[in-house]
């Protein structure tokens, strides 16, 4: 499944912001969710163990991980360096099916065993979000989206994990990769199961007024 393109308004938007967006996240698919929004951005990996956050609500614990994430690299900030950074954004996803949360497949065998648990159901991903803003504290959010899968059969799951791609993917799927051909449909946030809700983004950042015909806060 392509991806949709970033409407001209949007997109016009976007490039008459007055910040630079520091983005702590190794994530390629949020990195390239900011490019083709024309999002100013610079990338800067936060470092943080995952392995030692723990909440057993997910919804909180993505919210943590953003958390952690953006104010590990906002606490690094170096004036001489950083001087045009103004707002540096933390994310983590995970998905949850049947209650039970699902991040990165440790192996084939497991990504395996999943798909043929999700196949023809419903899940839930969720993304927490932090954007750090200068002067501003952290603004911070989980956006959900409800993923439904098609019916498959094991040799279709099992040609689809020998990809690969599902090993590296929160819930072991991308949408915006092979795995689009496997998803029915979407409740919620398109960009949220790539890893970054754009919409949320977008209320949050601070535009200027000619972008967004209102006045900036």
């Amino acid at each position: 499944m392509a991806m949709r393109p970033i409407p001209g308004s949007l997109r016009t938007v976007v490039q008459r912001c007055v910040f630079v967006l520091l983005l702590a996240s190794a994530s390629p698919a949020r990195r390239r969710l900011l490019e083709q929004a024309a999002i100013p951005h610079r990338v800067r990996v936060s470092g943080v163990d995952e392995s030692t956050i723990h909440d057993r609500d997910p919804r909180a614990l993505v919210q943590q991980l953003a958390f952690a994430k953006a104010s590990a690299v906002q606490s690094c900030l170096e004036p001489s360096v950083d001087a045009e950074i103004t707002a540096v954004l933390g994310c983590d996803s995970v998905f949850v099916f049947e209650g039970e949360v699902f991040g990165k497949p440790a192996d084939a065998k497991e990504a395996i065993d999943r798909w043929q648990r999700m196949a023809g159901g419903s899940g839930e991903l969720l993304t927490g979000h932090c954007l750090v803003a200068d002067g501003q504290g952290a603004t911070m959010a989980c956006v959900s989206t409800v993923v439904q899968f098609a019916a498959l059969r094991l040799g279709e799951i099992e040609a689809y994990v020998a990809s690969g791609e599902p090993l590296n993917c929160a819930g072991g799927f991308a949408l915006e990769g092979r795995g689009g051909l496997l998803i029915r449909g979407l409740s919620g946030c398109y960009s949220n199961v790539i890893g970054l809700s754009l919409p949320w983004l977008r209320d949050v950042l601070p535009l200027t007024t000619e972008g967004l015909g209102r006045s900036s806060q």
